[in-house]
């Protein structure tokens, strides 16, 4: 009963384990998305940014709230778009800072010239602050030509520029033992805090968001271990493409694997026989009348066997690390096919995280049940479909949907497969020109982590038909198998995969 109670107890940790690896897997894919790691960022940054310096404001004393509502605004835009044109941080720092310093200018020159009765730019009227109109039309003209001509413009610096007018200049604080005017408090402080904010966010950029894909998309430093099962015609140009992807990593390798069957095994043993003379294996009496021990005769066969099939996949190996120039090793099983099973098995033994398996068909067209259990499964996948015969990609087409984790992955492999002096076409199709914006912005997120030659291509037409007119100036195109997660599902991956004239690799990412 106790035991029970523990193999329960196992089984529930199991449980809780796979789920806990689950959401943080679901959780990094959407993290991948650079919208959310952006969305994310802002909830995260922006309170802690403002909390810190309410902080400040509450131990010093100087800090006007009215600094709150133009930095708050200021470091939205930073965390919310960190390649857009208000991003910079000296911008930033800068702009809002001279908006404040131009404010203070208003106000000093209102003070000239207006009547002498009046000693400021603000009066309080029926419990509301009143701000000279003149006075605030002069801010805004200083603070637009001073930072049009400086390259400083962010709206933020017309806020700072207009808040800084309800500080009362007639009132002085004492710092450091030195009276020091309201107006003048509010310039310092705005230059301060935005620097503190700049610093946080140019240290979050460098070494987060430039470097999300380290931290957020497993295939850029993982999947340099490359497991190739050699199935079907095409295993010779799947195992070259595999080893083009491992070797874009200073650690990749490539394992080739490949089963020896009851017909190879069959093979062998009549062989044995052979050294026997003539024996029937059905006769009883003949193999007693000739000694022989199948049991041994068995033995021996498969070790036959599986040492030919060894010395097979040594030769081909050594021409893959002749004209790639990455390690290459092999592995072969005793049974009679490869199973998703046994291969995920081999994946383990041999430390490999990237399966590279040729595209194979049934009759109908669909993709056989190896394909589709190995991409229903917890291993990266790419299934390889040789139409050409090459064994290198230069020009690669990467059609997407989204900025998500499996196109980061889809794009990684493009890359590597280009290497330096390739080119990787990131393309997506849209409905109409309404979608153009959104749809390049995706793309740049997804070209901007690339270290490759990339160019972004955006098409009103149908994906199909994209493909059917371009594909011919590419090696390969690369398409992701987006809803292999549902038992039921069949990717239209597949459907373009075999309409396609070119190269093809479909992805998968666990």
């Amino acid at each position: 009963m106790l035991d029970g109670a523990r193999r329960r107890l196992r089984r529930l940790r199991g449980r809780l384990a796979a789920l806990e690896r689950r959401r943080s897997r679901d959780a990094r894919h959407w993290l991948a998305e650079t919208s959310n790691l952006t969305h994310a960022s802002v909830l995260l940054f922006v309170p802690l940014l403002i909390g810190f310096v309410t902080l400040l404001s509450n131990e010093l004393q100087v800090v006007s709230f009215l600094l709150f509502p133009p930095l708050a605004s200021g470091t939205y835009t930073l965390f919310a778009d960190p390649e857009g044109t208000y991003s910079d941080p000296w911008k930033f720092v800068g702009g809002m800072s001279l908006g404040a310093f131009c404010g203070w200018m208003a106000i000093e020159c209102t003070a000239l010239l207006t009547a002498p009765a009046v000693t400021g730019t603000a009066t309080t009227s029926g419990g509301f602050w009143e701000v000279h109109a003149w006075a605030a039309a002069l801010a805004i003209l200083l603070a637009g030509v001073l930072t049009w001509v400086l390259d400083l413009e962010i709206p933020s610096a017309f806020s700072t520029a207009l808040l800084v007018l309800l500080t009362d200049p007639g009132t002085f604080i004492i710092v450091a033992g030195v009276a020091v005017s309201t107006s003048v408090v509010y310039v310092a402080t705005v230059a301060l805090s935005t620097s503190v904010v700049a610093v946080v966010f140019a240290v979050w950029r460098r070494e987060f968001y430039e470097q999300r894909a380290r931290y957020l998309y497993s295939t850029t430093q993982a999947d340099d271990h490359v497991l190739v099962p050699m199935r079907g015609e095409t295993d010779d140009a799947t195992a070259m493409f595999g080893a083009r992807v491992a070797a874009a990593h200073d650690a990749g390798k490539v394992v080739l694997l490949d089963v020896v069957g009851d017909d190879a095994i069959a093979a062998a043993e009549q062989r044995l026989l052979e050294e026997h003379g003539d024996v029937d294996v059905d006769d009883p009496a003949a193999v007693e009348d000739r000694d022989v021990d199948l049991p041994d005769v068995r033995e021996r066969a498969e070790r036959s066997a599986a040492d030919a099939a060894a010395a097979e996949l040594e030769r081909r190996a050594a021409r893959i690390e002749t004209r790639v120039g990455v390690p290459c090793e092999v592995v072969v099983a005793v049974e009679d096919d490869i199973t998703v099973t046994s291969l995920l098995d081999a994946a383990r033994d041999t430390n490999c995280d990237l399966v590279v398996t040729p595209l194979e068909r049934d009759s109908d067209g669909t993709p056989t049940r190896f394909v589709r259990d190995l991409f229903r499964s917890d291993i990266d996948a790419i299934a390889f479909d040789s139409k050409t015969e090459r064994t290198d990609w230069k020009r690669v087409m990467v059609p997407v949907r989204a900025a998500g984790q499996l196109a980061h992955a889809m794009v990684d492999y493009g890359q590597r497969l280009a290497g330096n002096v390739g080119t990787v076409s990131v393309c997506t199709c849209i409905g109409d020109e309404r979608s153009r914006r959104t749809a390049e912005a995706t793309l740049a997120d997804l070209t901007e982590t690339s270290d490759a030659r990339c160019e972004t291509r955006v098409s009103r037409a149908s994906l199909s038909e994209f493909i059917e007119r371009n594909e011919s100036h590419y090696d390969l195109v690369v398409f992701g198998a987006h809803d292999y997660g549902s038992r039921f599902a069949v990717s239209r991956a597949f459907d373009w995969a075999q309409e396609a004239e070119t190269d093809v690799a479909v992805v998968h990412t666990r």
